[in-house]
C-alpha cells in the first residue's frame, strides 16, 4: 500500500510542478507579447515594461486567452495600428514557444 501512496504523491507533485511551469510560461508569453506591442506603439523603457505588465495582468481575469486578446485588440485599435486578431493569436503561439524555451 505504501508504494501506491508514494506513486500518488509523486503524481500530485508532478502535476503541481507542471501547472506552476505552465503559469510561468503563460506569464512570460504575455510579457513578450506586451513588449512586442509596446514597441509597435512606440513605447520604450519604463513605459514599455509598464504596458507589458498590464498585458500580463489582463490575462488573469478569466481562463483562456479571450481576455488578453480583447485587451490588446482594444489597445491596437486605440493606437491606430493595423494588427489583426489572427496576427495576435499567431504571436501568442510564437511567444509561447519562445517562453517555454527560455524557462526550460
Amino acid at each position: 500500500m505504501n508504494n501506491f501512496q508514494d506513486r500518488e504523491k509523486a503524481f500530485e507533485a508532478k502535476f503541481a510542478h507542471d501547472e506552476e511551469l505552465r503559469f510561468k510560461v503563460d506569464a512570460r508569453r504575455n510579457k513578450l507579447l506586451g513588449l512586442w506591442l509596446a514597441d509597435k506603439m512606440g513605447k520604450t523603457g519604463d513605459d514599455a515594461e509598464s504596458y507589458a505588465k498590464e498585458v500580463v495582468i489582463s490575462d488573469l481575469k478569466e481562463a483562456g486567452d479571450a481576455d488578453i486578446i480583447e485587451k490588446v485588440m482594444t489597445d491596437i485599435k486605440d493606437a491606430g495600428l493595423g494588427i489583426s486578431e489572427a496576427e495576435i493569436v499567431e504571436k501568442l503561439s510564437e511567444f509561447f514557444v519562445k517562453a517555454g524555451e527560455e524557462l526550460s
